[in-house]
């Protein structure tokens, strides 16, 4: 039996279909993989065991070792994110970016913050949302995928990289995928046959290969994010703009919250820390002790 190298680009209803060269083949994956704890993600190096090279189907029998991995969206193998959020239509929850950013934090995972529908942007609610970031050092951005607007660069940062998109439904993912590469992503007529896929939206992760080095995962939408492994005495450490201040804590321990002479809460007061990120750090501080309690 013949045996390839290839990537995973899409998982659902127990297929899985993985492009090896200029082929998908549609696999499943070995009984061995649920024993051991193993999921096969989307973005997975594997070995796929050859069954009819006509029919183009095989068995997932191995999984290589992944750079990394996230469980929402479920994805290994990434180089960055992209966070797409819209200016508005919908309206932002910067309480949900922030938990999103805590875990990337917590992975080690470079990002890019889109803020999406700059055309609409009447009030121009997009730079102060850009101000909250980028004075963190995130990389965040004004983009339109109707009008193009911010697009140039942004396709020159993806370049080379397998780049997850992530963020809300209605936010845009999908318009900026067909934004950034056009007809350049194409699925293969392999999955066309047996997928169908509504018009605007996405159910599961899938990647899309652009060129040779470079790829692209859609993920489904969310409106909730659960930041899981992560206890409240640790949350200050995945908001960069933390480190410093804290040094000038009086109290070793302290939460940030209700001690005197706390060097993050006297930052927030003298505008180092924004106000907004600081106030969602105290609403997940105080979900993150409650969970704990029960």
């Amino acid at each position: 039996m013949d045996s390839l190298k290839g990537k995973i680009i899409r998982g659902v209803g127990g297929f899985y279909y993985v492009v090896s060269g200029s082929h998908t083949y549609e696999c499943r994956a070995k009984g061995a993989f649920r024993k051991e704890g193993l999921k096969p993600l989307v973005g997975d190096d594997c070995i796929i065991d050859i069954i009819d090279e006509d029919k183009k189907t095989g068995n997932v029998v191995e999984l290589l070792p992944r750079r990394n991995s996230l469980f929402r969206p479920e994805v290994a193998n990434v180089d960055l994110l992209l966070i797409i959020f819209a200016v508005k239509n919908p309206d932002p929850s910067l309480n949900l970016l922030d938990r999103f950013l805590i875990n990337l934090e917590k992975e080690k995972l470079p990002c890019i913050i889109a803020f999406n529908k700059e055309d609409i942007d009447t009030e121009s609610l997009g730079e102060g949302f850009i101000s909250v970031y980028k004075n963190v050092g995130y990389d965040v951005r004004l983009i339109s995928a109707l009008t193009g607007e911010g697009f140039e660069e942004l396709e020159k940062a993806l370049k080379g990289r397998t780049t997850a998109l992530a963020g809300p439904s209605g936010a845009g993912k999908s318009s900026t995928i067909n934004r950034l590469f056009g007809d350049e992503i194409s699925v293969t007529g392999e999955i066309s046959a047996k997928i169908s896929r509504g018009k605007n939206t996405t159910r599961h992760s899938e990647l899309f290969m652009i060129s040779e080095d470079t790829f692209i995962c859609d993920t489904p939408g969310f409106t909730s994010f659960e930041n899981r492994g992560i206890t409240e005495a640790d949350l200050w450490k995945y908001y960069p703009e933390f480190a410093e201040p804290e040094k000038n804590c009086r109290f070793t321990g302290c939460s940030h919250i209700s001690e005197p002479d706390c060097g993050i809460k006297e930052a927030v007061s003298d505008g180092r820390i924004s106000a907004v990120r600081y106030d969602n750090y105290c609403k997940i501080y105080a979900e993150l002790a409650s969970r704990r309690k029960y």
